[in-house]
């Protein structure tokens, strides 16, 4: 795989792909030959890496690329698929380069559904899903993924704790637990997948949210250390902790 690393690294959607076999042949999305065809400036012949969840990883090499047109033929096997842990980040939305990097950071941190909350100090209620799909998409191309992250169309806390899965846990960051007379512990060594994390906004849950929340037996509170973060620093940190919990659990179970 190291001499291959220099390699652009491109996703195919797995609708547009074939079954990924030696010497079959699939077309570029108009945005894919254009990138390679204009900003890279790759011809015929040269090689790619191009992956998904259901095919891998492969090295490819193009065909003829014209303006927004272009193909390429799968010439060896790479990576074989494997299943990305489920991890869920609920996070409150912010402001658009703050949301921006929310989904980077996630997107290498492992997250694999993104649901964007509304809370009662959320400062921003409209995103471009598509947009956010597209930043997702770039960041798991970066950092090795084979797969893309959902991103969901944004609700309200409430209905987010309405449809939370039976059987999953939802951790969520309380800002100043001790002060609200909350236990929160930093641990996340229990974390399974399909578990969450839950940040809040700028400023914190509100009590009443804070009380919604600790009335849910799958909600468990946890603290993030004694400082107050910003919420986009809050997610890189919970997240973290979450992916080391559940490699921990992977550990032991084999």
């Amino acid at each position: 795989m190291s001499d291959h690393a220099h390699l652009p690294r491109l996703y195919l959607p797995a609708d547009t792909a074939p079954d990924a076999t030696e010497g079959t042949s699939c077309p570029l999305l108009p945005a894919q030959a254009r990138y390679l065809g204009t900003v890279l400036r790759r011809q015929m012949g040269e090689p790619v890496r191009v992956f998904n969840e259901q095919m891998g990883e492969w090295l490819a090499t193009l065909g003829d690329i014209r303006k927004d047109k272009g193909s390429l033929t799968f010439t060896e096997r790479l990576r074989i698929p494997s299943a990305q842990p489920g991890l869920v980040l609920a996070f409150a939305l912010l402001k658009r380069d703050a949301t921006d990097l929310v989904l980077r950071m996630g997107t290498e941190l492992g997250v694999t559904s993104f649901l964007p909350i509304m809370t009662e100090r959320t400062n921003t209620h409209r995103v471009n899903l598509e947009r956010l799909t597209a930043i997702a998409t770039e960041a798991a191309e970066q950092c090795e993924r084979l797969d893309i992250p959902h991103v969901a169309e944004p609700c309200a806390l409430t209905a987010l704790l309405g449809s939370w899965p039976e059987g999953s846990r939802l951790f969520t960051a309380i800002e100043r637990a001790q002060d609200r007379n909350i236990e929160a512990p930093v641990s996340f060594r229990a974390t399974r997948a399909g578990d969450g994390l839950l940040i809040g906004p700028e400023g914190g849950f509100s009590d009443t949210e804070c009380q919604a929340l600790l009335a849910r037996s799958f909600v468990t509170p946890v603290s993030l250390g004694a400082l107050v973060l910003r919420a986009d620093t809050a997610v890189a940190a919970g997240l973290a902790l979450m992916g080391d919990g559940l490699r921990s659990a992977q550990d032991q179970s084999e």
